[in-house]
């Protein structure tokens, strides 16, 4: 997980915190006084499940980690529960280390198998006196967050591939597909598709000769061309008239000369060279795949300040590791 989804996650978890500590600690406290009592937990159990929104499932257990009460959930109480041993389950770990209260990382259910978490608060007599663990479980999908969409950040994001294909990649030659026989044309009509008729996402695939597009009027369907397609002007009337998005990040007249570019790296060299490459005009982003299978998403101003040595290895390889000579790489 990058750096900034580990963030993005602890900022959910922070506020999902915040809104179960206090319920918790309220409830953990009326339970304490009839300890012993098992339906009278029940009872509590059930009263307060309201008050935890979301929740799937609330319980007790005793401080050996074994639970006493049935599971109390809002379709009722499922008995079949009480009695069982918990205390080699990963989200009681912190509680059995001494944490008044603790959030677990998420785990998959082992019922449902969905994405889920266990809120877990101690429960003491006094300040010392460990009685047990108030427990409650959480789907993740039902969470009342205001979580807004993650948003990937614009850096340079490299990748590297599969290693076979990466220690071989001295031994091997670019072979001619019938894109490259056209690349100007094919270039140019993708262009046209983005600049007039509504694509914001094109992916070109060079080596296999074709290319899917994502298109404003329906951006959950991708067409697939293939090199019939690119080479034919006429595909432009399958495709209504649209202006360029004033939402795109990525100025008009920009696009053909990050296009020229992916010709550039396609043609730079007979064993590094670019197998595939996609430009998204709404996020500004540009993703390349070389022979090397190492993989690259980067800021498009990013893409168009380098230059070719730099794909060739002054520094690093495509492929993130340094250049290097066939016995080298033997």
């Amino acid at each position: 997980m990058s750096q900034a989804l580990k963030t993005a996650v602890a900022r959910q978890r922070m506020l999902l915190r915040g809104r179960l500590e206090g319920v918790m600690g309220r409830l953990a406290a009326r339970c304490q006084d009839c300890w012993n009592d098992r339906a009278a937990l029940e009872a509590r159990l059930s009263e307060a499940l309201p008050s935890l929104p979301s929740c799937r499932s609330v319980y007790l257990l005793d401080r050996e980690a074994h639970q006493i009460t049935a599971n109390i959930t809002r379709q009722g109480a499922l008995a079949e529960h009480c009695g069982r041993d918990r205390s080699h389950r990963p989200y009681l770990a912190e509680g059995l280390a001494g944490a008044a209260f603790s959030l677990s990382p998420a785990y998959l259910s082992r019922n449902q198998r969905r994405p889920s978490l266990t809120a877990v608060r101690r429960i003491t007599h006094g300040d010392a006196d460990l009685l047990g663990f108030l427990c409650a479980d959480f789907d993740l999908r039902d969470l009342p967050l205001t979580r807004e969409l993650y948003r990937q950040p614009e850096q340079w994001l490299q990748l590297k591939g599969d290693p076979a294909i990466r220690g071989g990649l001295l031994y091997q030659q670019r072979v001619e597909s019938l894109m490259d026989t056209r690349i100007e044309e094919v270039l140019d009509l993708v262009t046209e598709l983005i600049l007039a008729h509504g694509a914001f996402h094109a992916k070109l695939h060079f080596s296999s000769s074709r290319a899917t597009l994502w298109y404003l009027d329906d951006p959950y369907r991708y067409r697939v061309l293939d090199y019939e397609d690119l080479t034919d002007p006429g595909i432009c009337l399958t495709y209504p008239r649209r202006d360029y998005s004033t939402d795109a990040v990525v100025p008009a007249e920009r696009v053909a000369a990050i296009f020229g570019t992916f010709r550039d790296l396609r043609f730079m060299d007979e064993n590094i060279y670019l197998r595939s490459g996609s430009l998204n005009t709404m996020n500004g982003l540009v993703a390349l795949n070389f022979s090397c299978d190492g993989s690259h998403y980067m800021p498009w101003q990013e893409f168009l300040d380098k230059r070719l040595d730099f794909w060739l290895g002054v520094g690093e390889s495509c492929a993130g590791i340094p250049a290097a000579t066939p016995e080298s790489a033997a």
